[in-house]
């Protein structure tokens, strides 16, 4: 459910403070699509970082979350084959890309 979700918005604007459901931000992604679970999320990168238990990079399973930068800044859904779906930055779209991108600090699993 969570990751049908949020590969549903594919292609959507990345607009800051965006919580759907035509517009995203990074953490409003994931909180729209963890909302059609049944599961309420904080709209803050560094919130929801703290939320669920933490897992092993080597131990990701899809719909796990997976958090960038140091203090967290980012955040995005893993798919699994080492891709996730997120919603970049400015000017960009909700897209799935490798979880292999700059500054990854940790993931968590929430169900």
């Amino acid at each position: 459910m969570v990751i049908d979700t949020a590969l549903a918005q594919l292609g959507k604007p990345y607009v800051w403070a965006g919580a759907g459901p035509n517009v995203y931000d990074c953490s409003g992604l994931t909180q729209f699509a963890y909302r059609a679970a049944g599961i309420t999320l904080p709209h803050s990168s560094r919130m929801q970082s703290t939320m669920g238990v933490p897992v092993d990079r080597a131990h990701l399973q899809p719909g796990d979350l997976v958090f960038y930068y140091s203090p967290v800044g980012h955040v995005g859904i893993y798919l699994g084959d080492g891709l996730m779906v997120h919603a970049p930055t400015s000017g960009d779209v909700v897209r799935v890309a490798s979880i292999d991108m700059w500054g990854y600090n940790t993931a968590r699993r929430l169900v």
